[in-house]
């Protein structure tokens, strides 16, 4: 029973992230893009492939029936020999999808080409602007630092002027 509460813990810990409402938000967007790309194939892009092939070339309705059931004397449509149970290997339908897929690859591809490319320019331009200055240190410090640098320069004169008047008085002695 422990498992069990760790794993809800888990879960709920997880799903409370931000990691899920961002996954929910580029699936949905995801899904509306891939309708896109699907009208793009079927509105655009099959149209242009039938122009090309000189005909009306509909890969959707492109199968192999494997199996009619006994006594069809329907129509010999996709969708009809289906519904009436036969066995359709629908190789248009896929490959219809799989142009869906490449366009959709290639879309996204150059996508994130440019985001990378534009985050690589961000990096170059933050690389090529000079340092801040560093900022001024506290007063308090600047303080001790006068301080520090007078008491040098006390203890140096000090020193010089010992040093000069012990010179003039041995130089004095015969």
């Amino acid at each position: 029973m422990s498992t069990k509460k760790g794993i809800l813990k888990e879960f709920r810990d997880f799903a409370v992230r931000g990691n899920v409402i961002d996954l929910a938000v580029g699936v949905i967007i995801g899904a509306a893009f891939g309708k896109i790309v699907d009208s793009l194939v079927r509105h655009i892009v099959m149209p242009i492939v039938n122009f090309i092939m000189g005909g009306s070339v509909d890969f959707t309705n492109k199968f192999l029936v494997l199996s009619r059931p006994d006594g069809y004397a329907g129509p010999e449509t996709y969708s009809d020999l289906t519904t009436a149970g036969a066995i359709v290997f629908a190789w248009g339908e896929f490959l219809t999808i799989l142009i869906n897929f490449v366009i959709l690859a290639f879309i996204i591809f150059w996508m994130v080409k440019l985001v990378n490319m534009a985050k690589d320019r961000a990096k170059a331009e933050e690389a090529a602007q000079p340092a801040p200055p560093p900022p001024a240190p506290p007063a308090d410090i600047v303080l001790l630092t006068e301080i520090r640098d007078l008491l040098k320069q006390q203890e140096t004169t000090a020193a010089s002027q010992k040093l000069s008047g012990s010179d003039a008085g041995s130089s004095s002695r015969p």
